[in-house]
C-alpha cells in the first residue's frame, strides 16, 4: 500500500501531463499488486454526467495484462452525499474505498500511447499513476518511508486475524540540487546560468546500462556557481 503527500501528487500530474506513453508490465510497477492512495485526491472520471473524483489506484495481474481500479473513499462520498441534504447513506454497510471504474491495460515491452487505452479512463488520472511509479524510483527526488498502523487499530486488525499491513509513504523531497559545474562532455564551459524547466529524460540504467527508462529531471540552476544569471520574461497572450 502506498500513500502519496500532496505535494508529491501534484508533481505527478504536472509530469504525467509530459507524457504521451507508458508500460505497465511487472518490472514498471513498485510492486506486482498494489493500492495507492492520493492525499487530496488525483482528478475526476465522468459518470453518466456526473463527476465522481477518484482519490486511490489499484492494481495486478489480470489475463496477460494488468488490471486496474479507480476508487473513492467512503468518507469522500458521505461528505458529498451530506452536501445534498436529502439523502443519507449506511457508512457500516460500505466499504472503505470504492471502486468507481476499472479495465485492463496491455502488458507489453514498449511503451502504449495513452489515446490507445480504454477511452473512458481518464487520462490525467491513468498519465499520474505511471509518472508516481516511474518518480519513485529515483531516491535522489523522493523519500520513501514505512509506517504501521497504530495500536489501537492494530489490535483491531489482529481481533480480525488479519495480518497487519505496512503502508508506504511516498513524499516528495524539500532539497533536491543536481551537481553541475557548468562544462558540457565536449569541453564547452559556460558563463551564465539558466534556469532549465522539469522535464522527462530517456535514462540510460541496469546492466552494462543497456536499458531505458523515463526520468524525471527537476526544475533546476545550470551553468557555474556564482556566474550571472539570464533572466527573461516570457508574456503569454490569449487571443480569440
Amino acid at each position: 500500500m502506498f500513500w502519496v503527500s500532496q505535494d508529491m501528487a501534484a508533481l505527478a500530474m504536472h509530469s504525467g501531463g509530459q507524457l504521451a506513453a507508458a508500460r505497465w508490465a511487472t518490472a514498471d510497477r513498485p510492486s506486482p499488486c498494489g493500492l495507492l492512495f492520493w492525499q487530496d485526491g488525483i482528478g475526476h472520471i465522468d459518470g453518466h454526467g456526473v463527476q465522481v473524483p477518484v482519490e486511490a489506484c489499484a492494481w495486478g495481474p489480470f489475463e496477460g495484462g494488468m488490471l486496474l481500479w479507480l476508487l473513492m473513499s467512503r468518507a469522500r462520498l458521505a461528505a458529498e452525499v451530506a452536501q445534498i441534504g436529502r439523502y443519507q447513506i449506511v457508512e457500516e454497510q460500505i466499504p472503505p474505498l470504492i471502486p468507481v471504474y476499472g479495465t485492463t491495460l496491455p502488458v507489453t515491452d514498449e511503451p502504449v500511447s495513452f489515446a490507445e487505452l480504454d477511452p473512458e479512463l481518464p487520462q490525467p488520472v491513468v498519465a499520474a499513476l505511471a509518472a508516481a511509479w516511474l518518480l519513485m524510483q529515483q531516491p535522489l527526488l523522493i523519500d520513501r518511508t514505512q509506517k504501521r498502523p497504530d495500536k489501537g487499530t492494530a489490535r483491531a486488525i489482529a481481533r480480525d486475524r488479519l495480518p497487519v499491513p505496512e503502508v508506504t509513504v511516498v513524499d516528495l523531497r524539500r532539497q533536491y540540487t543536481p551537481q553541475d559545474s557548468g562544462a558540457e562532455p565536449g569541453g564547452r564551459h559556460y558563463k551564465h546560468r539558466w534556469v532549465v524547466s522539469g522535464h522527462w529524460r530517456n535514462q540510460a540504467y541496469g546492466p552494462e546500462r543497456a536499458l531505458r527508462r523515463q526520468t524525471w529531471v527537476p526544475a533546476h540552476m545550470k551553468g557555474p556557481e556564482g556566474a550571472p544569471l539570464l533572466a527573461t520574461e516570457k508574456v503569454n497572450v490569449w487571443r480569440r
